[in-house]
């Protein structure tokens, strides 16, 4: 790949790991980045050598790249099309790394932008935010989603595709409207669901908050994600909100089905649901990439005894491995497991799962 001039306007988390990955694989690149104001992450990415020009204006420092990343919330990205038009160079290009494409799209042609800009979607995330929680490794064998128009030249996408590839993630292409009718249906959809279910239990507690205390284990497990940041995900409903309806209009006659099946005590009809569920939920490829933050947990059956934790706990120590969370699942009315162990990296639940089976535990697999 030739010499690139890449622009970021926002490095954070995606921003600041796509430049890391680009600069660990070796590519030839310099990363020029726009910040508002004076941030002390970002000037020890320039000591890292992560970045190599940091500016506080939009002009032709930032303008004149080959590529320009826009990383800002997806409602705040289209902002910054008139700051950039003035001074764009003749062949730059523009993409952004936001989870909904045809407000961004439409946006673009508004300002003439159309066959300068090429949405992107990295689906890699985290529940930490900053460049600082930016790493080298966050988008390998990510999937890459981005989304030309008819207005793209094959070969800015072309150029935009060996890009991506470069940062060990799995480029795929789909048409806007296409992007956000999927992400409706496996993210955005299910994050609105997870925060109603938790808005169900938390009006309906009693003063004890015996729901909550029951809560810990499958609950929780399912709702993991109505934690996620309230601003990202108010900009998200409003910019993509056309196909979230018509997913959650669909949804809800699915629950007025299951209503109806359990008024009618409809046995053929529920398990006929619950195993057509299950078939295709156990039919998802494993360890794939996803656009809901992945956990990489363990759980382990251990005996109730003095220093059962503890002991876990200094066989992966030992070993180099750090836990982020750890804790005995109370409600196991559903899933085996007693104990749950959280680490922070795939490689790092693997190699635990190594460790603890050489020490005899019995280690339960949850799809």
């Amino acid at each position: 790949m030739r010499h690139l001039e890449l622009g970021f306007i926002g490095f954070g988390l995606i921003g600041g790991s796509i430049a890391r990955s680009l600069k660990k694989n070796g590519q030839d690149v310099a990363v020029h980045v726009y910040s508002r104001r004076k941030n002390p992450d970002l000037e020890d990415g320039v000591r890292e050598g992560v970045i190599d020009e940091l500016v506080y204006e939009i002009d032709e420092r930032i303008g004149r790249c080959d590529i320009i990343f826009l990383c800002a919330p997806v409602l705040k990205n289209v902002d910054f099309f008139p700051l950039l038009k003035p001074v764009l160079g003749p062949d730059s290009l523009i993409t952004d790394v936001g989870s909904v494409k045809s407000n961004i799209c439409a946006a673009a042609a508004g300002y003439g932008l159309s066959d300068r800009f090429i949405g992107g979607h990295p689906m890699a995330g985290s529940e930490k935010t900053g460049y600082k929680n930016s790493t080298d490794i966050l988008l390998e064998n990510a999937y890459y989603l981005l989304t030309p128009t008819e207005a793209n030249r094959a070969e800015d996408v072309a150029l935009l595709r060996e890009l991506v590839g470069h940062t060990g993630a799995n480029c795929v292409v789909l048409s806007p409207e296409h992007h956000d009718l999927i992400t409706a249906a496996i993210s955005h959809v299910p994050h609105i669901i997870a925060v109603s279910l938790v808005n169900l239990v938390r009006q309906n507690d009693d003063e004890e908050e015996n729901m909550k205390a029951f809560a810990a284990g499958g609950f929780k497990d399912i709702t993991r994600i109505a934690s996620s940041s309230p601003d990202m995900w108010q900009d998200i409903c409003v910019a993509n909100g056309e196909s979230i309806d018509r997913f959650l209009t669909e949804f809800e006659l699915l629950i007025q089905n299951f209503r109806r099946m359990i008024r009618e005590s409809d046995k053929p009809a529920i398990y006929d649901a619950f195993q057509k569920a299950g078939d295709y939920r156990n039919s998802i490829p494993a360890k794939k990439s996803s656009v809901i933050a992945p956990s990489f947990d363990l759980f382990v059956n251990i005996d109730d005894r003095t220093g059962a934790i503890a002991t876990i706990a200094t066989v992966l120590s030992v070993n180099g491995i750090s836990i982020k969370n750890i804790g005995i699942i109370h409600n196991r009315e559903y899933a085996d497991g007693v104990l749950k162990i959280e680490l922070y990296s795939l490689e790092d639940a693997e190699k635990s799962e190594r460790l603890l089976r050489q020490n005899h535990y019995d280690i339960v697999t949850r799809k």
